[in-house]
């Protein structure tokens, strides 16, 4: 495993002293530290912040540009990283599958290396909360929960309690020592309409559309996150940027921008059809596709005329499809968001394993043969890396 070239931590005791860096914070508890100028971040999910790898992920970011690491608090599981007090986590038993009980305590660590900590909080797709409270879930007209295609249960977007539930977990966070909220799954299913036709939401407002269902429940979002005193930061659908329409799951890239601190696309390659960007095949070409897909961004904010939020890109450091992606595939995706004059970043890994190469690789421009052809569609087999 790669961590193991890197030289060993001391063990936690060792790295921090109570005396030193509190873990314990009374409440309202300030964020510890400002975020960084230029974010340059690594997602960690909760088994890897409360195991072995986290010593990894110290080491990686001694030694290199990262700055800040992106840490499941909720998951798409619905369970909880560390033990909650929010009446609605103990209620449905969110911390039945605690991934870290001593989170506190690895905060602290990461204070102590200057390392921003980002707490990402997964919010409709929820089939814990679903499932124990069914009347905040997507009914099937047919009877039960709606189901998507992998079969799991959503919560209803529409609703307020699951977006006030999802507030309550950032407060708590910030509590607990994280400098910053990310909110992901900030949207409707993306199903076929065939799917979708049999679901039901029985919190929507006479009228309303996803994309009012979004955006009134994103504004509710940020007026609670407000008090805290630190970034509201939301994932979105990296086609975001160039679609027209909420590609039925509400997101709008004008709306986004106007009510966040930080939008970050995924604008990952494989996720884009073939003849986007004059890219007959995206995943070959990362540079060409981020750097388009990213332009797009700036331009529509641009045009806005208002200030916007900041774009701060997920990127792709996992392989789906071919190639087989390496260190200089991710390199030029940091690459291309850098000749925009966006120096900020999240690499994106479902199992948190990070090559060292990807922060010492040359960049050097891959296979960027220009080919004709237009058109674009997010694939359905990306269940398996995409939140």
């Amino acid at each position: 495993m790669w961590g193991d070239e890197l030289a060993p931590l001391p063990q936690l005791e060792q790295l921090i002293s109570a005396s030193s860096i509190p873990v314990q914070l009374s409440w309202p508890a300030p964020p510890l530290r400002p975020a960084p100028d230029s974010v340059r971040a690594l997602y960690v999910n909760a088994w890897a912040f409360g195991g072995k790898r986290f010593w990894d992920l110290v080491r990686l970011a001694d030694s290199t540009e990262i700055n800040s690491l992106v840490i499941d608090v909720k998951d798409d599981t619905g369970f909880l990283t560390y033990r909650s007090r929010v009446p609605t986590a103990i209620g449905i038993g969110a911390n039945g599958q605690l991934r870290a009980p001593d989170a506190a305590q690895r905060l602290a660590v990461l204070h102590a290396h200057g390392i921003h900590p980002i707490a990402r909080i997964v919010v409709a797709k929820d089939p814990l909360l679903a499932r124990m409270k069914p009347t905040w879930a997507i009914k099937d007209a047919n009877g039960g929960l709606w189901h998507d295609r992998l079969n799991f249960a959503w919560v209803d977007a529409f609703n307020d309690s699951v977006w006030v539930y999802a507030a309550q977990l950032a407060e708590e966070a910030v509590q607990l020592g994280f400098s910053e909220v990310q909110f992901d799954y900030v949207r409707f299913p993306d199903e076929p309409r065939s799917k979708m036709a049999t679901a039901r939401f029985q919190s929507r407002r006479p009228g309303e559309s996803v994309r009012d269902g979004v955006a009134r429940n994103l504004q509710l979002l940020r007026e609670r996150v407000k008090p805290l005193k630190v970034p509201f930061t939301i994932d979105v659908f990296g086609m975001t940027t160039y679609a027209s329409g909420d590609m039925g799951i509400g997101q709008i890239w004008e709306d986004l921008v106007s009510v966040a601190d930080v939008v970050l696309p995924m604008v990952y390659p494989s996720h884009y059809y073939g003849g986007i960007y004059g890219a007959r095949h995206p995943n070959s070409e990362p540079y060409k596709v981020v750097k388009a897909a990213l332009a797009d961004g700036q331009r529509r904010s641009t045009e806005l005329g208002n200030p916007t939020a900041e774009i701060r890109p997920y990127l792709q450091a996992f392989t789906l499809g071919q190639p087989r992606y390496t260190p200089e595939h991710v390199r030029e995706q940091i690459r291309a968001a850098g000749d925009l004059g966006i120096g900020s970043y999240v690499l994106w890994n479902p199992r948190s394993a990070y090559d060292p190469r990807i922060f010492t690789t040359p960049t050097t421009q891959l296979g960027r043969k220009p080919s004709g052809g237009s058109g674009h569609h997010v694939t359905p087999e990306l269940e398996a890396v995409r939140r």
